[in-house]
């Protein structure tokens, strides 16, 4: 079929200039190889319009700012208090203390690096991680270590902390102003 093909276009090339032109220029047009309707490029579509990038927000802002949302944290840092007593503060650090819990265990679900109770031996290996393992007392000569568990450490689980919407301008906000409105209407009185 394409030797029949190219026997036919060969011919009307040799015999009429306006073809032979044509086929001139589909080759030439081509970069020497006529185009398959397949290979021809289609439009580029115009690209959406891109949204404009949310602000950032430190991680650490988002975290205190649930710390003092879900218990007060921040207030009971930042309060004064010298004129409580102590077992004013104890109360209210109790609250304080376990709506902070609450707040920690939900985003990260903390657990100890070690699940051993603290005052019992432990083995510290050779090649240990010196993120994971705090050495105290008489450190020498070279791993492996022999001691007593002083601090069981932490650890993370997971780290899910909520996603921030606001706007530019309060993204260093831990707690936003709080304002009880008394009196309906224009500031001012009534129109």
């Amino acid at each position: 079929m394409r030797i029949w093909l190219a026997f036919r276009v060969g011919w009307r090339v040799l015999s009429n200039r306006k073809f032979a032109a044509e086929v001139g220029q589909l080759i030439d047009g081509a970069g020497g190889v006529a185009a398959r309707p397949e290979q021809t490029q289609r439009p580029a579509r115009p690209s959406p319009p891109k949204r404009p990038a949310a602000p950032a927000r430190s991680d650490a802002i988002t975290l205190l700012g649930a710390l003092q949302r879900e218990a007060r944290f921040v207030d009971m840092v930042k309060e004064s208090l010298d004129s409580y007593s102590d077992a004013q503060i104890g109360a209210a650090a109790r609250d304080v203390l376990r709506d902070c819990g609450t707040v920690l265990d939900r985003m990260f679900q903390l657990q100890p690096v070690v699940d051993q109770p603290e005052g019992t031996a432990l083995d510290v290996p050779a090649g240990f991680d010196a993120g994971c393992y705090r050495l105290s007392g008489q450190v020498t000569g070279q791993p492996p270590y022999q001691g007593r568990l002083v601090h069981h450490g932490w650890k993370a689980a997971i780290c899910e902390l909520p996603r921030w919407t606001g706007k530019a301008t309060s993204r260093a906000i831990i707690a936003p102003v709080e304002v009880e409105v008394t009196a309906a209407g224009a500031k001012g009185g009534e129109q």
